[in-house]
């Protein structure tokens, strides 16, 4: 296969391969005849080949940091990821020069490695994950120094970026907005399942605990997340009198332990599961078992801009939604999720109520979903936006389109 370029990928907040949507653009542009190399941390169980080759991706990794536990252990993390992150790109120079720099963020940081190899010719590419600054808010609800700062880092990013790949359409506007990137410099590529990864299985019914119905919570538990409201929903379900529906929390993240103990202070035990996180193979039981998906990211200044993959990933496997009424998640969802408005939790456990009882609409919304992924969301599309990004960055000219 002829190479058309060597891609690097710079990303800190996850580990290659488990950044999923990380690895499917590696994957998806080596199959494309692009060299790919990634630089991530390094997972502790594979701590003894931290450089290798997987589907034929080079990765370089580092020792991940310790867990941060003040503001000043979080700014020495921020600088030991970017020292070990500048060496490696020097080691890939030094071994097979790049053509491109992809950085990922959080951290708004890896522009100031860019501009020391866009005067050797390097283009720079921002593929623009969170938008820190409404992180932040979403988190403090302060508009301090910080603040400030990580706007200015923002800013630097887009500054310095020669094209820019946005994961929604509101991402795309905060980077021709706030960014200043004319509307041609900025591509969508969204966070779409993989429908190959999404097949159905045949139910369990066991999963259901003896209940007629299973709801599932699928993804991370930090503080921004909002599965302490899907327990107040299932709380308000419960102290209803409805007793049919088991409640599957899948995931892990920071609040898991502080979401078993409130799930016993509710006195949920006899009707909530909390799984960690599990296999696919195990994931596709639970998804192809449950009656309905619950999607309780509040309305923040962060959730309300950013698509949420649960949502899509409900969609791609027929479950009808009920969700929180975000920006994204009705332009993701459309008519297939149930939209609860003030983040409140005793309404998300009626709309749970209602949608169990009511069997027509949950089928014909699950099928709703499974066609607008399908038709538009999946990563099958996503993959060809992101080829022809690279195909104009590049200058690559493909006698099949395809």
């Amino acid at each position: 296969m002829t190479r058309h370029g060597h891609i690097l990928i710079l990303v800190e907040n996850l580990p290659v391969p488990f950044d999923r949507r990380v690895w499917m653009e590696s994957l998806a542009l080596t199959e494309a005849g692009y060299k790919v190399s990634v630089i991530s941390p390094c997972p502790p169980n594979e701590s003894d080949t931290p450089h290798r080759v997987l589907e034929g991706i080079s990765m370089y990794r580092y020792p991940m940091p310790k867990e941060t536990k003040s503001k000043f252990a979080f700014f020495q993390e921020f600088w030991y990821c970017y020292r070990q992150t500048r060496l490696l790109v020097e080691r890939v120079w030094k071994e097979d020069r790049f053509d491109v720099i992809h950085t990922c963020n959080p951290p708004d940081t890896f522009w100031h490695i860019a501009r020391l190899y866009k005067p050797k010719g390097v283009k720079f590419v921002f593929d623009h994950h969170d938008l820190c600054p409404e992180l932040y808010l979403s988190k403090y609800n302060k508009r301090d120094l910080l603040y400030r700062a990580l706007l200015w880092l923002e800013r630097k990013q887009f500054e310095t970026a020669d094209a820019v790949i946005s994961t929604n359409e509101s991402y795309r506007q905060v980077a021709i907005e706030r960014g200043g990137k004319r509307p041609e410099q900025v591509t969508v590529v969204r966070s779409g399942p993989l429908l190959s990864r999404f097949q159905p299985v045949p139910p369990e019914p066991a999963l259901k605990g003896g209940r007629k119905f299973l709801c599932v919570y699928l993804g991370v538990m930090g503080p921004q997340d909002g599965v302490d409201y899907a327990l107040r929903a299932a709380h308000h379900v419960v102290q209803s009198g409805f007793h049919d529906a088991t409640f599957a929390f899948i995931g892990g993240g920071d609040s898991f332990d502080d979401l078993v103990a409130l799930s016993k202070k509710l006195r949920l035990e006899e009707f909530v599961r909390f799984t960690g996180r599990i296999p696919d193979e195990e994931l596709m039981r639970y998804l192809c078992t449950a009656d309905l998906g619950i999607a309780p990211d509040p309305k923040t200044p962060l959730n309300d801009l950013s698509t949420m993959n649960k949502v899509i990933e409900y969609m791609a496997m027929g479950l009808p939604v009920v969700s929180f009424d975000l920006k994204e998640s009705r332009t993701s969802a459309g008519d297939a999720a149930v939209y609860i408005p003030n983040d409140d939790p005793r309404a998300m456990g009626e709309a749970i109520i209602q949608l169990l009882n009511n069997h027509e609409r949950r089928s014909a919304m699950g099928e709703v979903g499974r066609a607008r992924v399908r038709e538009s969301l999946a990563w099958d599309h996503s993959k060809r936006h992101l080829v022809e990004f690279y195909d104009r960055l590049i200058g690559v000219k493909r006698s099949d389109p395809r």
